[in-house]
């Protein structure tokens, strides 16, 4: 695993700093976690702004990385009846790694991690094909992958994204 050089102050100066968020603008983040379509003007008179304040406030949110408003399905009911959580093993560096496996559409999160794994990589497949097709003939084939354990969803207990801003 690569390790960031840190200068003495231990802050890293690899990634730019996270913007500083206000409490209003928590206050806007949580409104649309509840609900991504709330209106504007609603957002507005909830947090004391103006319809515009908000929009450029989202924008900014939005354009930083900060945020994303999107659209969370079911995956069983559009179709894809297998998704699974994949432990990685890798040897040296699993950044490039990482990068490879996140321009694969079946992917939809990739962590890097402190343990038994390097990597864990949640994927979403039509079905049993398609993860063995997946896990045979590209993860598995990826440069610097050692080793992969797959456990299979059998069920989602719980998938819900209005944690807040805490």
């Amino acid at each position: 695993m690569a390790y960031v050089e840190r200068p003495a102050n231990g802050r890293d100066t690899s990634r730019p700093a996270a913007p500083v968020i206000d409490e209003t603008g928590k206050r806007i983040i949580e409104l649309l976690q509840q609900d991504g379509r709330k209106p504007f003007v609603s957002i507005a008179a909830e947090v004391g702004l103006s319809e515009g304040a908000v929009r450029q406030r989202v924008q900014r949110l939005t354009e930083s990385g900060v945020m994303q408003i999107v659209a969370v399905t079911d995956p069983l009911v559009v179709g894809f009846t297998r998704q699974a959580m994949i432990g990685i093993k890798t040897a040296g560096d699993a950044g490039p790694i990482a990068a490879a496996l996140c321009e694969m559409t079946e992917v939809d999160y990739v962590v890097t991690t402190a343990g038994s794994f390097d990597l864990l990589v949640e994927v979403v497949c039509e079905g049993d094909a398609e993860l063995l097709d997946l896990l045979m003939t590209r993860v598995r084939t990826i440069p610097g992958v050692v080793a992969t354990e797959t456990f299979v969803y059998l069920k989602l207990n719980k998938q819900h994204y209005d944690w807040g801003t805490r």
